[in-house]
Parts: structure tokens; C-alpha cells; sequence
């Protein structure tokens, strides 16, 4: 396959500051792509830069990608810079904390949501007739393996990414008609800004080896790897998946829990 997929194609990318959608950000603009970075995180400056820099097309915009008015923004300025639209990744998104269903708060509960599903649905609403305008394309919302089972984040984000995955699948089928794919992105752990603290606690623990111990990689994620499913669905190569959620946990999500038995073990 050519290596550059997304060749004069406009892409947006929400949550570009770091982690997933800067990696998502940096790979679609290697393959062709004018994107717009965007994020809550005025460092979303620097996303745009290295693009740059490296000889790409790109547009930073501080906004919250849970407000409508800013959203709305982010869409027609993509559109009027860069005359359309063909990608939208909905990365954005906040961890909520740890807190126990008890020890959270409404208001907690409610910014989560906001942030994390009412800012795909509202990329969705706004993005997705000016992606059908140019004959389709893809859309791709970051959920998470939280979503798909207990066991993996708070119950404010649990809940919120449990929304992205059937978000998706909706989606999928109101656009019946339209050449506009919606797919579902779940990360397992994940080195990524909102997770840092996890892994340096755990390397200062003298604990790193046992990150992502749950997994049968026995190991945690980089950024760059969920891009690369993230940029694969939202290119042709994926034409024929709409309305799925894509698990990309090192096999977490494929089992439930058991005693495991080592590779090369003989079994008692």
C-alpha cells in the first residue's frame, strides 16, 4: 500500500496536545494529510509546529471539545482553511479520577460525560454532513476497554466510553447511505499524558515490569501503536468497517480472568 493514505485529505484531530492524537496528528500528516490539531492545551501549539517543521500542513486551536459553539468553530474553520473535511478523530477525552461509585460527585460525573461523550457526539452532529459533502470518509471515536467491561477505569469514565462504543454503532447506521464510516477506538493501558502518572509511579516503585502485567503481552501500550489502528480505520484500507469498537489491549479484553499457563509450560 502507498504510504501516503491520506494524501489531500483534511483531517481533524481533537485531544492533540499529546498523547494518542498528537502520535494520530504527527502519522496523518506523514501520509499526506492537512490536519487540525486541536485540544483544550495550549501546548497543542507545538503538535502544529513539528508538522510543520517536517514539512506538512497543519492549524492548532485551543477549544473545549465538549462545548458546541467550539466545536462547531473547530468544524467550519477546518472546512474554510483547508476547503472541506474528510477525517474526524474524536480523541479528546478526561480520566475522572479513581474515586469509587460513592466517592463521586455530579458535577465529577457530569464534566466526564460531557468531555468524553457528548464531545463525540457533537464532532459527529457537526463533522459528519461535510464529510458526506465530499463523498465520505471516516470518522473514529477514542473509547476504551473500560467500555467494554468493569474492571478498567472509574464509573464516570466507564460509563462515558461504554457511550462512545454504542455512539459508534448509532451513528454507523444513521449515516446509512452517506460513505461516512464510525468506528470505535479502545485503548488498553496506554502510555499517554492522562496515564503518566500510573507508569512513573510505578517505575519509581521499582514496579515498571510489571506494567500491563494482566495482559498476555505483559506490557503496556505507546501512543504510536493505537494511532496506527486509529489512522488504519480511518483509512480506505478499513472501507468496509463501520460501526465497530476496535479493542487494542494486548489481548486484555479476550479472556476472562484464569490462572494463566506460561508459554512453554507443560500443563499439570
Amino acid at each position: 500500500m502507498t504510504g501516503m493514505r491520506f494524501q489531500d485529505k483534511v483531517v481533524i484531530v481533537t485531544g492533540a496536545a499529546s498523547g494518542i492524537g498528537r502520535a494520530a496528528a504527527l502519522q496523518f500528516a506523514r501520509e499526506g494529510a492537512s490536519v487540525v490539531v486541536t485540544d483544550l492545551d495550549a501546548s497543542v501549539e507545538a503538535t502544529a509546529r513539528a508538522i510543520i517543521d517536517a514539512g506538512g500542513r497543519a492549524l492548532a486551536m485551543t477549544l473545549d471539545a465538549g462545548n458546541e459553539g467550539d466545536v462547531e468553530r473547530m468544524i467550519a474553520t477546518a472546512c474554510e482553511q483547508f476547503c472541506g473535511l474528510d477525517v474526524l478523530f474524536a480523541n479528546a477525552g478526561i480520566s475522572g479520577g479513581f474515586a469509587n461509585i460513592f466517592d463521586t460527585s455530579v458535577e465529577l460525573f457530569s464534566d466526564v460525560l460531557r468531555v468524553n461523550l457528548i464531545g463525540p457526539f457533537l464532532a459527529i452532529k457537526h463533522g459528519a454532513p461535510h464529510i458526506a459533502e465530499r463523498g465520505g470518509g471516516a470518522i473514529v471515536l477514542t473509547a476504551s476497554v473500560a467500555g467494554l467491561r468493569s474492571g478498567a477505569g472509574s464509573p464516570a469514565y466507564s460509563a462515558s466510553k461504554a457511550g462512545v462504543i454504542n455512539l459508534a454503532q448509532v451513528a454507523a447506521q444513521q449515516l446509512s447511505g452517506s460513505n461516512v464510516r464510525v468506528n470505535a477506538l479502545c485503548p488498553g493501558l496506554t502510555e499517554t499524558g492522562m496515564t503518566q502518572p500510573i507508569f512513573d509511579a510505578a517505575r519509581e516503585a521499582g514496579k515498571g515490569d510489571r506494567i500491563g502485567q494482566l495482559n498476555p503481552l505483559r506490557r503496556g501500550a505507546q501512543a504510536e501503536e493505537l494511532a496506527g489502528v486509529a489512522t488504519f480505520l480511518a483509512s480506505d484500507e478499513a472501507s468496509y468497517i463501520n460501526g465497530q469498537a476496535i479493542a487494542v489491549d494486548g489481548g486484555l479484553s479476550s479472556s476472562h480472568p484464569i490462572r494463566r499457563q506460561e508459554y512453554g509450560q507443560t500443563s499439570v
